[in-house]
């Protein structure tokens, strides 16, 4: 890694605000009676800018929201799942029960045979479906994570670019998350290696609580962690586990979506004693995002305080919910609905890539690696291009009718600069025409711009 990927962005960018404009910020908090955490919060950029903008302006083609495709729904799956489980009345009146704080044995277990299946080849030691937590979402259980594990200044090392909602929840503990350079391959373990050594000699390792890995089609790249690279990541974590463990968090939400017939071993499968990987899934992505059904498999010295602190947000997620999701992979019903969205994406991600060389590369240089599945594709132009919301491209990109996530919001707060030449497009949720006609839009605003888009 490189002298300018080691100091980086070494200094926090919400510390670099002008004293002023701190002062102010915290005299607007106290008159608000507002909590520090409120204040570290903020609001999601997806959430107050992009979806702001496409609310006020309903012709706009949303190129960034990752919402799936929505007649892809598995609409008959539930109904039959549904009526599955009112044929019994006691299984019924169960369904409409309060559940447990940890989540439906019948869940669990699926989860933990079909987690078994996916991992054969390595194996996964020292677990069990006890050790498996039902979440509202996997957004749920990473946030109970960071609650577990963060206290204002401590540190998360993530991927640069990363999944800018955790990257939020981060900043919402007053916590810091410091970027680890990547490349077409995922995190790179020399990398993570010399951020650690950085972060020792600046006195820090000691804030450091773990390590946050988007292993399979990540959001925002759509690119997954090398096979070679995931037993190495783990070894990393394991040696610079010194006065505390240090964790990875491995970001599983994705798996499913592979469209090419390529298999990886989770890092999970790498942890020979099981508790150094917090291993996190969700059926939102691969199955329905209504259902709003996420699950982890925690180390054990994590799961008595997620569960803790889940019993104080809900006393434990949506019971009809879990019985409902139980039912449809106790009877193989996920597969059979997988098997329709791979070949559903697989179309409109090659479509998306026939744009991007057909409509974007006449018009500007753009760089991309093909994503093997996902929802996302990672596109970046040259360096002197801006991306952000005050920069020409995407205001000129909402002027024709499209909208897509700038990049700068995916990369942590600290250690790897952000590149602010880059874009995240979406083709999950429109259909086949308004994705030909957002890329289309994407290309004139490109075109719009000129050879070049000063800052």
């Amino acid at each position: 890694m490189g002298e300018r990927a080691l100091t980086g962005n070494g200094e926090s960018r919400r510390e670099m605000m002008p004293s002023w404009q701190k002062e102010q910020a915290e005299v607007e908090r106290v008159l608000s009676g507002l909590s520090r955490r409120a204040a570290w919060s903020g609001g999601p950029p997806i959430a107050n800018v992009l979806m702001a903008r496409v609310l006020a302006q309903p012709d706009l083609i949303s190129l960034a929201a990752g919402f799936v495709e929505h007649l892809s729904l598995p609409v008959e799956l539930v109904e039959r799942a549904i009526e599955k489980l009112f044929s019994s009345r006691t299984v019924a009146l169960e369904s409409l029960q309060y559940g447990t704080t940890l989540g439906h044995p019948r869940l669990r277990r699926a989860i933990w045979e079909r987690l078994c299946q996916e991992d054969a080849a390595v194996g996964l030691r020292h677990a069990g479906p006890e050790q498996i937590v039902i979440t509202a979402g996997s957004n749920q259980l990473l946030y109970l994570v960071a609650e577990a594990l963060l206290d204002p200044g401590d540190i998360i090392l993530c991927a640069a670019p990363s999944y800018f909602v955790f990257l939020g929840m981060i900043k919402s503990f007053g916590a810091r998350s410091v970027g680890v350079a990547c490349d077409h391959h995922g995190m790179i373990p020399d990398a993570l290696e010399d951020r650690l050594a950085w972060l020792e000699r600046r006195g820090e390792l000691d804030r450091v609580k773990a390590i946050y890995v988007a292993s399979y089609f990540d959001n925002p790249t759509g690119l997954s962690l090398a096979s070679e690279r995931r037993p190495a990541l783990v070894e990393v974590a394991q040696r610079w586990s010194r006065k505390h463990r240090l964790y990875i968090i491995e970001d599983c939400a994705y798996r499913d979506l592979s469209y090419y017939e390529e298999e990886w071993s989770s890092l999970r499968s790498y942890d020979a004693t099981g508790q150094y990987v917090v291993m996190l899934g969700s059926f939102s992505k691969s199955f329905s995002p209504g259902l709003r059904v996420g699950w982890g498999l925690l180390p054990p010295a994590l799961l008595d305080p997620v569960l803790s602190l889940k019993g104080h947000h809900d006393f434990g997620s949506p019971n009809f919910n879990q019985m409902v999701m139980a039912t449809i992979l106790e009877e193989g019903w996920l597969e059979e609905h997988v098997a329709r969205l791979r070949s559903i994406y697989r179309r409109k991600l090659e479509a998306t890539l026939k744009a991007v060389e057909g409509m974007l590369r006449p018009v500007v240089a753009v760089d991309y690696v093909p994503p093997r599945g996902g929802l996302y594709v990672w596109l970046q132009l040259p360096e002197e291009w801006d991306t952000g919301v005050e920069g020409p491209l995407f205001q000129s990109a909402v002027e024709e009718g499209v909208v897509y996530v700038p990049g700068e919001y995916c990369f942590p707060e600290e250690g790897e600069p952000p590149r602010r030449c880059c874009l995240r497009v979406s083709f999950a949720m429109p259909d086949d025409v308004s994705l030909e006609k957002g890329m289309a839009r994407l290309a004139r605003a490109i075109a719009r711009c000129g050879s070049a888009a000063p800052r």
